[in-house]
């Protein structure tokens, strides 16, 4: 189901179909450093990933993280939306991209249409975001959307101090 559309992009529900471009994103080297490795072996290993992790939070929540694809080609290039993860008060923006599509500004077009529809069309007031401190390009994405610097912080479970970003709602 499409989502949100861009000037470049349109951005729609994962499906289980997506399994092979979810596997080159997830076994991708900067993937497993900035957000960690899944375990994924093979296709049928993400189709279930998608199905399990994505796919629910479509269906309980009516939002999630969405496949990013070239509004043109219909080629799939990342990932982008909104999570509620436990151990985080409030919604998260998450975004990841296959390196081939790094630095052509699609992370942040991404992440900008994805920050509107939340507050505009799901009613969402503050947005988060989580990253390491040393991710430097996500970190550049945060603050063109933004987002700010405002504590460091541990998720439950995991011992790796994270970056905690925060852009208010709108003072009317």
């Amino acid at each position: 189901m499409k989502v949100l559309e861009t000037e470049r992009l349109v951005l729609r529900w994962l499906t289980p179909d997506d399994a092979p471009f979810m596997f080159e994103l997830v076994t991708d080297p900067s993937w497993i450093e900035f957000i960690g490795d899944r375990g994924l072996k093979t296709h049928d290993d993400a189709r279930v990933y998608i199905a399990e992790k994505y796919v629910p939070d479509y269906e309980v929540r009516g939002f999630g993280l969405y496949a990013v694809e070239l509004k043109d080609s219909g080629a799939p290039v990342g990932i982008c939306g909104l999570i509620k993860r436990e151990g985080l008060e409030d919604v998260d923006l998450g975004f990841a991209f296959l390196p081939r599509y790094v630095g052509q500004g699609y992370a942040s077009e991404s992440a900008a249409a994805v920050m509107a529809y939340g507050r505009e069309t799901l009613g969402i007031g503050r947005i988060v975001a989580i990253t390491t401190p040393d991710n430097h390009r996500s970190i550049r994405v945060l603050e063109k959307v933004g987002m700010r610097f405002e504590k460091v912080i541990r998720m439950p479970g995991d011992e790796d101090e994270l970056a905690l970003y925060a852009q208010e709602p709108a003072r009317e």
